[in-house]
C-alpha cells in the first residue's frame, strides 16, 4: 500500500467514525493533517459563503460548484470540505465518488477565529502542493481578500491582498471572473 493509499484508507476510516456521531446543525468538520476540526458557522461566514457561491455560479453551472464537500488532498491525512470549489469543465470523481482535487480551478475559504490558523497554514499548504491554481481567503474580521496563486512547488509565489469593498480581478487566472466583496459582511 502507497502512503496516499495508506492515508486515504485512514481518512476514510475517520470520516466513518464521524458519520456515526452526531455533528450539531450548523458545524462544519473536516479533517486537517489527521485533526479532527469542527467549526460552528457564523452568520457572517454563511453571508460571505453564499455571495462568493452566487457569483461563482455566473460563471460555473451548478453540478461544477460544491460548498462542504469532502475532498481528499495531498499531504498528511486531508480530508477537507472547503467553504467554496469551483470545478473544471473535464472534472471526475474518484473511485470513491468523490470530487478530486486534481479538477479544482477556484477555493474559497471564509477565514473565522477558531479555524484561521488552517486556511493560512497546512490547508494553504495541501491547496499549493495540489496545485489548486486559485486559492482565496475571505477574511470578515480584517475586512480583506487574500488571494494566492501561481502554486509552485508546494507554495504559492503570487499574494495579492484586496480590501472588502474592492474588486477581486481573477480574470488573469484559470477562474477569469470579477468578484465584487461590496457586501461582504465585517466581523
Amino acid at each position: 500500500m502507497t502512503i496516499e493509499e495508506a492515508g486515504s484508507a485512514e481518512l476514510d476510516d475517520l470520516f466513518d467514525r464521524l458519520d456515526q456521531r452526531y455533528i450539531p446543525a450548523g458545524y462544519k468538520v473536516e479533517i486537517v493533517e489527521g485533526t479532527i476540526c469542527m467549526a460552528r458557522q457564523r452568520g457572517t461566514h454563511w453571508e460571505t459563503l453564499a455571495d462568493i457561491y452566487e457569483q461563482l455560479r455566473t460563471r460555473y453551472p451548478r453540478k461544477r460548484v460544491l460548498s462542504g464537500v469532502r475532498i481528499d488532498f495531498p499531504g498528511c491525512v486531508n480530508g477537507f470540505a472547503s467553504d467554496v470549489v469551483a470545478l473544471a469543465e473535464s472534472a471526475t470523481k474518484n473511485d470513491k465518488g468523490h470530487p478530486r482535487y486534481q479538477d479544482i480551478e477556484l477555493v474559497a475559504e471564509v477565514f473565522s477565529e477558531s479555524t484561521g490558523k488552517n486556511d493560512y497554514g497546512p490547508k494553504k499548504t495541501a491547496y499549493a502542493l495540489a496545485e489548486v491554481p486559485v486559492y482565496m481567503i475571505a477574511d470578515p474580521c480584517l475586512g480583506r481578500c487574500r488571494v494566492f496563486t501561481g502554486p509552485q512547488d508546494g507554495e504559492y509565489k503570487i499574494d495579492l491582498t484586496v480590501a472588502h469593498g474592492r474588486p477581486v480581478d481573477l480574470t488573469p487566472t484559470v477562474a477569469g471572473i470579477t468578484l465584487s466583496s461590496e457586501e461582504f459582511p465585517r466581523d
